[in-house]
């Protein structure tokens, strides 16, 4: 078991016995449930839907060679420019060349999930140029100094008590500060930012192939301003985002805001194609897409598994997950967390570091149930697990441990020789530090159904 493996057991642990962070969790998703509900109540076909969307995804990801150059043919057309991004390094490289070209020192960001996969923010602070979070929960977690806690809702682990200190100890708001007054205060402090801002940075929940252009939905404001003041906009997308054409946005928008937070739709969505056009009063001068790959293409090669590629990023499987709602978001230690994050994460970031994941599953298939574009996402952890195991990344003991428990599974003989005491002591020889120390270990009887049968039968002839 490497390192990884091995801190992930330990923060789990610690989270799932966290009393406070239980109650946090178990409200906000309660909200979060009661509102779905309600959204999905309003889709009169919801099977057909999801039906359609696992079918648009699939075509794009199979024509994925022909659809991105589609997109990049037509977002140049209206003056854009695209980068192709193998991964985070050159992702980070060409977005530093741009703002160093462009004398960038401060940049407005809103929410974007890609970007703190290739760990922007950090980058660009490492480079003098400050990175500034504009969506609200964003910018709450980056001044506690944590990555986002869920890819929907970032501050999610976090209670209006929390947030009115640290809004207290930063800005000096009341420490009884409600809701609306500290985002009110957050208003205040982020609109001057705007305004000064050299360069704003998103990422794109769709990209658009026959009109070249990306979709962006939020429900703040924040990518919008962040796009149209600065005069460099710099999107960030990753490669799987690609939608055949505009009149699928129909079908993703509502999808995405029900699944999402229980939204019919999103309060703003956006469709941008490219920089401000001759006739056009606002929007960047420059308008750059960065197309990042970052290990996706390592999926698509995954026949089996590569409808992880189909997500659309709406949180529903984690806030479904009772895994993710025992353990929280910061215990994955990647970016996308959840059940889909434990599908796509051992392909894209390795399965020697992150085959645990897939093990960290009920395989109650609760995630399958909700996912808006019907990816089967508990078959695709089963075939994580198997992958693992062909491809030798399981340790000997746990390789030895499974062959002599099947050899002795596969035999009534030893079935039946081994008592229940010796079976129970083998258990917590080998299993009692995995089940851990919270948990009570199975206990096997102390003769086998068959052996008791064979009693009993011989006990009724007599």
């Amino acid at each position: 078991m490497g390192n990884t493996a091995d801190e992930f057991l330990i923060a789990a642990e610690d989270k799932a016995f966290d009393a406070a962070h239980r109650n946090i969790i178990n409200y906000n998703i309660g909200k979060y449930d009661a509102a779905v509900d309600r959204g999905l109540s309003r889709l009169i076909n919801l099977d057909t839907a999801k039906k359609k969307g696992h079918l648009i995804k699939w075509k794009a990801m199979e024509t994925l060679d022909k659809l991105l150059p589609e997109f990049e043919a037509n977002f140049q057309r209206r003056g854009g420019k695209v980068i192709w991004a193998n991964d985070a390094e050159e992702a980070n490289r060409e977005i530093l060349n741009i703002l160093q070209k462009a004398g960038a020192k401060t940049i407005v960001k809103s929410k974007s999930m890609v970007t703190e996969e290739i760990h922007l923010n950090e980058f660009l602070e490492q480079n003098q140029i400050e990175s500034l979070e504009t969506d609200l929960g964003e910018y709450i977690v980056q001044l506690l100094g944590q990555p986002p806690y869920h890819i929907v809702t970032p501050a999610m682990h976090l209670s209006k008590e929390d947030i009115a200190q640290l809004f207290n100890k930063h800005f000096g708001t009341p420490v009884d500060a409600t809701p609306e007054q500290l985002t009110q205060k957050a208003r205040e402090l982020l609109r001057d930012k705007y305004l000064q801002a050299d360069a704003g940075i998103t990422g794109g929940n769709f990209l658009i192939a026959d009109s070249g252009s990306i979709a962006l939905s939020e429900n703040e404001g924040n990518a919008r301003l962040s796009t149209s003041f600065p005069k460099i906009h710099i999107a960030v997308v990753g490669i799987e985002k690609i939608i055949p054409s505009l009149v699928d946005l129909d079908l993703f928008w509502p999808m995405l805001a029900t699944h999402g937070t229980g939204q019919n739709l999103t309060v703003y969505n956006t469709i941008l194609s490219g920089p401000r056009q001759p006739d056009e009063t606002d929007g960047p001068e420059e308008m750059y897409v960065v197309l990042l790959d970052n290990g996706r293409t390592n999926l698509l090669a995954q026949k089996e598994q590569r409808q992880g590629l189909y997500c659309i990023r709406c949180g529903a499987c984690l806030n479904a997950c009772p895994v993710y709602k025992n353990i929280g978001g910061h215990s994955y230690q990647t970016t996308y967390s959840g059940p889909i994050g434990s599908v796509i994460t051992p392909h894209t970031k390795g399965m020697e570091d992150f085959k645990h994941l897939s093990y960290a599953s009920s395989l109650c298939g609760k995630c399958t149930e909700v996912c808006p574009v019907k990816i089967d996402i508990h078959k695709m952890l089963l075939l994580n697990r198997r992958d693992a195991v062909k491809e030798e990344k399981v340790s000997k003991a746990e390789k030895w441990g499974w062959m002599l428990w099947k050899k002795g599974i596969l035999s009534r003989k030893l079935v039946d020789f081994f008592g229940g005491g010796l079976k129970n002591r083998f258990i917590k020889l080998l299993f009692k530090k995995s089940w851990g120390h919270y948990r009570d270990m199975p206990h096997v009887a102390d003769k086998s159904f068959s052996k008791q049968w064979q009693e009993r039968g011989k006990n009724d002839l007599h």
